[in-house]
């Protein structure tokens, strides 16, 4: 076999490998890190293949819900989609800007509570925000901007 045959065997042999592994970089391992986006009817239709499994839950904050110690840093609201509702437990101070009726993605666990009912975990609270800059006029408080991000509130 002569030098150039044996280089070109090489390379095809390495280019093999490398794509095998990119392969399965992007397709073999992805199943045990994927991570679900459910909205609250979604979640409760999975029935007991949802519990204590990480997932990610996305909906708006039911009006009226938010609970909130400040003292312990402990948060209690439902997320709402249509009329299904999922209660919600966070650790931790929220974003400045989380209202009632706001868009909100929460990632965590859907687990039993001690009462029986299912509470959703959260180890991650995001809100949902416009993408849209718009300074504030002269003389406006900055609240009244944020009512662009309320679904059914116009500014």
């Amino acid at each position: 076999m002569s030098s150039t045959s044996r280089k070109a065997a090489t390379l095809t042999i390495a280019g093999v490998i490398v794509a095998a592994a990119f392969g399965y970089m992007m397709f073999g391992g992805l199943e045990s890190n994927v991570v679900y986006f459910l909205t609250p009817a979604e979640l409760v239709a999975r029935g007991e293949g949802v519990y204590d499994r990480a997932v990610r839950l996305g909906g708006q904050v039911a009006p009226g819900s938010v609970q909130w110690d400040a003292n312990a840093l402990d948060l209690k609201f439902r997320v709402r989609e249509g009329t299904h509702e999922v209660v919600v437990h966070s650790k931790g101070a929220p974003p400045q800007m989380f209202r009632d009726g706001m868009g909100v993605v929460v990632e965590g666990k859907y687990v039993r509570a001690a009462n029986g009912q299912s509470v959703f975990e959260s180890k991650n609270l995001m809100i949902k925000h416009s993408e849209e800059y718009r300074a504030p006029k002269d003389g406006q408080m900055p609240q009244e901007m944020y009512k662009s991000l309320i679904k059914g509130v116009s500014s």
